[in-house]
């Protein structure tokens, strides 16, 4: 018998023996100092900044004025905008009620559905339209980016992406820029549909592409299954979804929602157009296991913090490779999108997507409010602006 065989048999003469009544032999155990009772949340402390009764958020992004701006898809949901402005803790839309409305068909100017909303580099505020309602396909002039100047509230530019970029069934779900490369600056965008891609598009031209479709780093995970509240889900086949870039412009980071892997991509390769797919995932690193998350984060030192979504945390990724806990705790069902602003606090939206009925098997079980929290970590935005 083995040693291993032999140490268990014992384990086993010894549970016999304490079944039957006898003492088990004691042992001495001194708590530490920072020890905590079982089910303690190890990082509960935030500071709620908005509560929604009647929207769900997915997007928010701070400017450096501190105002800060959410998305509400359309799901589902009756959504009469999908871009807010929170004020006085209350959603208004933004940048006007106008542009918000859509009731179906080609898109045009008129927003259709917009996943993600980011502070650029300058301060303007970028509104990322998936052109798709209830994740469909998306409609004629849907995706694009729309670009408001928040000094002015209006909108200055609108870059529609080109449909060789995309295909039937992609949904665009966040977005990073990158001003100190090129005529104009560049942004990287995720593809969430299954099979994943990273869309690029380049702002001085107006033209994109799309980079890695369908590969290991992209796609969702084959067989991949989520534990969320407890609750099995089998279902989720989402690809890429979390994006962050480094604080020099050099990696681009990302993961799909439906993995538990973190990588990152040299941008010199995604944008350079001379180059095939094979020698851009020649670029690609695995920087291993990170839990399943949905967004990502970068900051100026070099850390990436992603959400946590089947432990209700967000985590934060040394430069040195080294992973810690930001926030844990019980309300922070389904940390979605998260978000640095230059005042050092790291903004998360909250939004029970789970529960949903598109990811609850028709069923909504929601209980709100949806939350925008916010957590000081003292840190910097990446802010890549072109050389003066």
């Amino acid at each position: 018998m083995s040693k291993v065989g032999r140490s268990a048999g014992r384990d086993n003469d010894t549970a016999a023996a304490y079944a039957k009544g006898k003492s088990m032999p004691s042992k001495s155990v001194s708590p530490s100092a920072d020890s905590s009772p079982l089910g303690s949340w190890v990082a509960p402390d935030y500071e709620v900044v908005a509560r929604f009764d009647d929207l769900m958020p997915t997007g928010v992004t701070v400017t450096d004025e501190e105002r800060v701006f959410v998305s509400f898809p359309r799901w589902g949901d009756d959504v009469p905008y999908t871009v807010a402005e929170v004020v006085d803790g209350r959603a208004v839309a933004y940048p006007n009620p106008e542009i918000n409305k859509w009731g179906g068909g080609a898109a045009g100017d008129n927003l259709v559905s917009v996943q993600s909303v980011i502070t650029d580099p300058a301060g303007h505020v970028w509104l990322l339209d998936t052109g798709s309602h209830a994740f469909a396909p998306w409609v004629q002039g849907g995706p694009k980016l729309v670009e408001v100047d928040p000094a002015t509230d209006q909108v200055v530019r609108v870059v529609r992406l080109e449909a060789d970029a995309l295909n039937s069934t992609t949904y665009l779900n966040d977005v990073r820029f990158d001003f100190s490369r090129g005529s104009g600056g560049y942004a990287y965008l995720t593809d969430s549909q299954p099979e994943g891609a990273i869309v690029v598009v380049d702002l001085g031209t107006g033209e994109s592409w799309s980079r890695l479709r369908g590969h290991d780093s992209t796609r969702a995970t084959k067989g991949f299954r989520a534990i969320v509240q407890g609750v099995v889900r089998e279902h989720y086949e989402v690809g890429a979804d979390g994006i962050a870039i480094s604080s020099d412009g050099a990696l681009l980071y990302y993961c799909p929602l439906s993995g538990r892997r973190l990588y990152s991509v040299e941008t010199s390769a995604l944008i350079d157009r001379s180059l095939d797919d094979r020698q851009v995932a020649a670029t690609i690193t695995d920087l291993g296991d990170k839990g399943s998350s949905d967004g990502l984060e970068s900051d100026a030192d070099g850390a990436v913090y992603a959400t946590a979504y089947e432990h209700s945390a967000v985590l934060k990724r040394d430069p040195d490779g080294t992973w810690s806990t930001l926030l844990h705790a019980p309300k922070l069902l389904w940390p979605d999108t998260l978000a640095l602003a230059s005042n050092g606090f790291l903004y998360v939206s909250v939004n029970q997507l789970p529960r949903t009925p598109l990811f609850n098997n028709g069923v909504d079980a929601r209980i709100p409010p949806y939350m925008i929290v916010r957590v000081d970590v003292g840190a910097s935005p990446v802010r890549l602006t072109a050389a003066r």
